[in-house]
């Protein structure tokens, strides 16, 4: 059997599904499909291509991943473009414009486009489609929060989606209305099978806490993310500061560095200052995915407390692993978190009503147990990497 092979998931999806995959890409056979992004690690987009893109190839389809070669100004300005698609107010200077239209003009004139559809990812490739000799279909898929961007932002990047042939976004709250663009929804998944989801035995998982000099002497808090104002860490810091008062516990806040995300180091340091005044607090910030996957399956409760968010896929890694999330109602998080049955949703920067819920789930394991139990099947049932392929199966068949 093939290791990344769609027979693979058959236990967990089932014969029918299986099926209906298979007949989705039979007119598709030999269809070459490039997707463009600007990291390859560091990220949901990049975690989803890496399973994704076999997929596409083991089903018959022809199917590329290309990186956009960005330069540290560049990802300087795409992040604070990224930050006013999110809402937040920024100014756009005519040569930061300049820059981010000249290293997308360069790296559409030297990156072989022969294919049949293109898939351009966020915003940092998105005026390539401009320089391009387009002649093909090309979609852009946004996996950023979108419901209120600044509308300097907006009126910046709708001419150039204007030229796209459709666009594919997370959640129906990220709609455009004044958008005239065959818009799909389609929530990202996780891939059961890869490293930071696969089935760990619980020796495994002490072992690699235990490499990190992580104890479980006590319950564990976990937010696993970007060291990112989006997701609030400071206010991660704060709500464990409140629990720790009622129960004695540990937090740990793992994040790494992106390559196209040059504010992280900035917002680490914010942190690491403030973490330094609390006990029980351990920052990680290396690439590990056993890591990742060891400390969803060991803690007590995963936060998620993001302020604004695309979908945030670390929620649907921990309950996969069974582990009750407490975590905001803004962007895909309420499509994961059933509040009261996977998990529990508060208002951003409520951190009174998170404090409540983390300790109620620390005090009442039973509870805890029910919610991470239901929380794995609501996972099984819709944010597996197969519904992802056939969703993009039925995108794809519809644009060619």
């Amino acid at each position: 059997m093939s290791e990344r092979g769609i027979e693979r998931y058959l236990p967990l999806i089932g014969e029918e599904r299986v099926a209906e995959i298979v007949g989705a890409a039979r007119p598709l056979l030999g269809l070459r499909v490039l997707h463009i992004s600007s990291t390859f690690h560091g990220g949901g987009v990049a975690g989803m291509l890496r399973s994704l893109v076999p997929l596409m190839n083991d089903l018959g389809l022809d199917a590329d991943w290309s990186l956009l070669y960005g330069t540290p100004k560049l990802f300087r300005i795409t992040k604070g473009l990224h930050n006013a698609l999110q809402g937040e107010e920024g100014e756009f200077r005519e040569e930061d414009i300049r820059v981010y239209h000249e290293i997308n003009e360069f790296f559409a004139c030297f990156t072989p486009l022969f294919h049949d559809v293109v898939v351009v990812h966020d915003p940092q490739p998105l005026p390539m489609i401009r320089y391009a000799e387009k002649d093909c279909p090309w979609i852009w898929r946004c996996h950023i929060d979108l419901s209120s961007p600044a509308p300097g932002a907006w009126e910046l990047v709708k001419p150039l989606l204007l030229r796209y042939d459709a666009g594919v976004i997370s959640s129906e709250r990220f709609r455009k209305s004044d958008l005239p663009l065959p818009t799909h929804i389609v929530p990202p998944a996780i891939d059961p099978f890869s490293p930071i989801n696969r089935e760990l035995t619980e020796e495994e998982t002490a072992a690699k806490l235990a490499q990190y000099e992580i104890p479980q002497d006590k319950p564990l808090l976990l937010q696993v993310s970007r060291f990112d104002k989006w997701k609030d860490p400071l206010g991660v810091l704060q709500v464990f500061h409140l629990v720790k008062q009622e129960v004695d516990c540990r937090l740990v806040m793992l994040g790494n560095m992106a390559a196209d995300d040059p504010e992280g180091p900035e917002i680490f340091g914010q942190v690491q200052a403030q973490a330094g005044e609390l006990p029980d607090v351990h920052l990680v910030t290396v690439t590990d995915e056993y890591l990742v996957n060891a400390l969803q399956r060991a803690a007590t409760v995963v936060l998620q407390l993001s302020t604004r968010e695309g979908f945030g896929l670390t929620v649907s890694e921990a309950l996969w692993k069974g582990t009750p999330v407490v975590a905001t109602e803004v962007g895909g998080i309420p499509l994961q978190v059933v509040d009261g049955e996977t998990g529990f949703l508060t208002r951003p920067r409520d951190y009174e009503a998170m404090t409540e819920r983390v300790v109620e789930l620390l005090e009442d394991r039973e509870l805890a147990a029910r919610l991470g139990k239901a929380g794995r099947e609501h996972v099984r049932r819709n944010f597996l990497i197969p519904r992802l392929l056939l969703d993009w199966l039925r995108v794809l068949a519809e644009m060619v």
